[in-house]
């Protein structure tokens, strides 16, 4: 008799979560993701029960603002993305806002683990008067704990639309050993990538440049701005990555959890 061949169990999850001018509008969860409200309402808080992703999970997040809504979403820890025995992890993030709305995404840092594979996609659909702030960064290997990431697969697909008109699209694909030379990370193992869509992108590029200093870069064109940031581990980066948001965000707070 021939053996089935073996099994992985594998993780899912997903939310819904819209909010509208008022508060709450609709709120729904699905196995491994949670969401939390905190007392100010218009705060999320994203958990993942399962304490990480490895090859094969699949978690989905559906997110709304509605007209005139205020809402951010963030997470309760850093995600971690273990090593994989074969296929991807995936993340699809769906992110919209309506007319007047306010919208950040601020989810804390991705960390991948040697050998982790991850294939991410975030898509926003936005009235024209919407606003929206939106981060992903990523850690290679958490250089205090000793661990060096040789190999590992990341896929982040970027796709914002603003009155169904694409005005963003950005692909980062790594596949094999991290870039290392001097047009790409060099010696950094962690980076940055951050949207503003707002009509005073323009007016915030100078103070978003002095957070920035020497992590990094931000350009501002068409009512966006968009930075890219690097540092030599995760808290190096977050020494930039924390003031580059709190001068995009006003006059919007950041999370607690986004604390040094």
């Amino acid at each position: 008799m021939t053996a089935e061949p073996l099994r992985h169990q594998r993780a899912e999850g997903s939310i819904i979560l819209a909010m509208g001018a008022g508060g709450l509008r609709r709120h729904r969860e699905a196995h491994a993701a949670k969401v939390r409200l905190p007392g100010r309402g218009h705060e999320a808080i994203l958990i993942n029960t399962g304490g990480g992703l490895a090859g094969g999970d699949r978690f989905s997040f559906d997110i709304t603002a509605e007209e005139n809504a205020r809402l951010t979403v963030t997470s309760q820890a850093a995600e971690r993305v273990y090593r994989s025995l074969g296929p991807d992890a995936g993340v699809a993030v769906r992110l919209s806002a309506g007319a007047g709305a306010r919208l950040l995404w601020l989810p804390q840092e991705t960390i991948l683990f040697d050998g982790a594979r991850l294939s991410r996609r975030i898509d926003a659909d936005l009235d024209p008067e919407a606003w929206l702030l939106a981060v992903e960064s990523v850690i290679l290997g958490r250089e205090a704990m000793g661990e060096t990431v040789r190999q590992v697969r990341l896929h982040d697909r970027w796709r914002i639309r603003q009155g169904g008109r694409l005005v963003f699209a950005d692909d980062i694909a790594i596949d094999g050993a991290p870039p290392a030379s001097a047009a790409t990370l060099g010696a950094a193992r962690a980076f940055a990538t951050v949207l503003a869509v707002a009509p005073d992108a323009d007016g915030r590029l100078d103070r978003l440049r002095a957070a920035i200093a020497g992590h990094g870069s931000a350009s501002a064109w068409s009512g966006k701005i968009v930075a890219r940031l690097v540092g030599r581990d995760g808290f190096d980066l977050r020494k930039a990555l924390v003031p580059a948001l709190t001068v995009l965000a006003e006059p919007e707070a950041l999370p607690r959890t986004w604390s040094l």
